[in-house]
């Protein structure tokens, strides 16, 4: 061996040197092809190998005096650089097993990381369909459109841009800002009017009508319940083989609503004549923001709750109703009225507390139900309040329809396309024509259910519209029963009973008042479902 080197150095000098060097590592990397000859011959016992690490370093069967014939290249990766001067066999060794314990360390690992991504992914989707996160989500969308909005505002307000502003856009940023009249002392004039010719018809006709009040009422509702429930609890797709998806997005079911009823209510006000607008226009937003956040909380809550639990808590609104009055409105109220909200509150417990779900078991899916209707009761009892509010400018319903749609369909559609999700909604009804249907028919049967409600209230008053209402919920409350299968207990029917009771006398006692103080009586908001 040092005879060969001597002849290489002499024969190439330097470089033949550093190319021997070389060599060796390599075959000390790979094993030389002699001992593993001699190793498919005679395996020797461990007893007579090195005593070192050899298998796989320095090749099988390599002994101490193998590899010190071997030099500083042995136990080298192909490739790798020979070990810096000064550095023991050991530490050179050490160094050379360095790549290939990383190597098997990431083999051995890459199941490990393989089954974190999926762990991840499945976090992720979980962390995607928890309410709370998609509730947040959903009001950061509102948030990137409303506060650029805020300062727009304040900006022309501070720069009296109603005084000085000209040009092109200054119609527009007058009417979304500023409006174009005063307040009305009396915002109900246009309909007590209306009210007052239909008084002077015909018996027959006041019953055609309220009956056709009635069913359109009842059928726009009723139908748009039972879809309701089937979209967000039952799957699509569904097979002998596959189980089928839920549709999960509440926030594009009401963007569907919000831009038919939009549609609506702008071809109603462009072919009947409407009371000339005063408003400014950035006052919806508020009550738009509520009613789409309480809509969200509706369509939400069913998949923790029992659409009867829902028809129940939404009858029950009236307690916080009251309480927004006292706080927004400054209203005062009648003992009645506290009285008919103590039984309202007693019958929605008794049902809640003898009922026995059996879909919904986790402690923590129950809470998450309740939250979401009292989110639901909270933002509709705002949205009422506002839209009373805003009546004292004058115009119509279907002008205050039109006004909140507008920007709903804004806030939802912007909303969507933040986060992606109008294009997945899209696929999802490509997928599945059965729920582009039902969301079709869900949407048209809640834009016209408004339309009924503005002519009932318009036509009968506000306490007709609440009997019907009212008979509504408890035919839906029937009918969910016999179409899902939702059982009721004797407690719990009791407690529904008592519900419905306290309503009726609810309007009872509100209809014997206004006819003892002889006045007519002041119409309602109705709030979009």
């Amino acid at each position: 061996m040092g005879a060969r080197g001597g002849r290489g150095a002499a024969r190439t000098g330097p470089a033949g040197s550093m190319g021997r060097r070389w060599g060796r590592g390599l075959r000390g990397a790979l094993g030389s092809r002699r001992p593993q000859r001699w190793l498919r011959a005679r395996r020797p016992p461990l007893s007579r190998l090195c005593s070192g690490p050899c298998w796989g370093a320095a090749g099988p069967g390599r002994s101490p005096t193998c590899r010190a014939r071997s030099g500083a290249g042995l136990g080298r990766a192909v490739g790798q650089p020979p070990p810096a001067a000064g550095l023991s066999p050991s530490l050179a060794r050490g160094r050379g097993q360095a790549p290939r314990l990383c190597l098997a360390v990431l083999l051995a690992a890459l199941p490990t990381m393989a089954a974190s991504e999926v762990v991840s992914a499945a976090l992720q989707d979980s962390w995607g369909d928890f309410w709370l996160f998609r509730f947040f989500l959903n009001a950061a969308g509102y948030a990137s459109i409303m506060v650029p909005g805020f300062l727009l505002i304040q900006y022309f307000k501070k720069k009296n841009y109603l005084e000085t502003g000209r040009g092109i856009c200054f119609p527009v940023i007058r009417s979304c800002v500023f409006g174009s009249e005063a307040k009305s002392a009396h915002p109900d004039d246009v309909s007590l009017a209306a009210r007052n010719e239909t008084m002077e018809s015909s018996t027959a006709q006041q019953i055609l009508k309220l009956l056709f009040c009635a069913a359109g009422l009842q059928a726009s509702y009723l139908t748009w319940g039972v879809l309701q429930e089937r979209v967000m609890t039952r799957t699509y797709g569904a097979t002998e083989t596959d189980p089928g998806e839920k549709f999960k997005d509440s926030q594009f079911l009401v963007f569907m609503n919000r831009i038919l009823a939009f549609t609506v209510a702008g071809l109603y006000c462009a072919l009947t004549k409407q009371p000339r607008h005063g408003a400014p226009m950035y006052k919806y937003s508020f009550a738009s923001l509520s009613n789409i956040l309480s809509s969200w909380c509706q369509y939400e809550a069913l998949k923790y709750i029992s659409f009867p639990t829902q028809v129940l808590a939404k009858a029950s609104k009236v307690i916080p109703v009251m309480l927004m009055g006292k706080l927004v409105s400054r209203k005062s109220y009648e003992y009645w009225e506290y009285l008919t909200a103590v039984l309202i509150s007693v019958g929605v417990s008794m049902f809640l507390l003898s009922s026995a779900p059996t879909k919904h078991l986790s402690t923590v899916t129950t809470f998450s139900g309740v939250v979401l209707l009292a989110g639901y009761i909270v933002f509709d009892s705002f949205t009422s309040n506002w839209q009373d509010a805003l009546f004292t400018y004058k115009m119509s319903p279907v002008q205050m329809m039109f006004g909140v749609n507008v920007f709903s369909c804004l806030f939802t559609m912007g909303s969507l396309l933040e986060q992606g999700a109008l294009l997945e909604s899209a696929r999802f009804m490509a997928r599945h024509s059965e729920f582009a249907v039902h969301a079709v028919l869900l949407s048209i049967c809640s834009a016209f259910g408004q339309l009924f409600i503005f002519y009932t209230i318009n036509q009968f008053g506000a306490a007709v519209f609440t009997i019907i209402m009212t008979l509504r919920q408890a035919f839906a409350i029937l009918l969910s029963c016999l179409i899902y299968g939702h059982a009721i207990t004797v407690v719990g029917g009791l407690g529904v009973a008592v519900v419905f009771m306290a309503l009726f006398l609810r309007v009872y006692a509100r209809s014997r008042m206004k006819k003892r103080s002889k006045k007519l009586p002041a119409g309602e908001v109705p709030v979009q479902v």
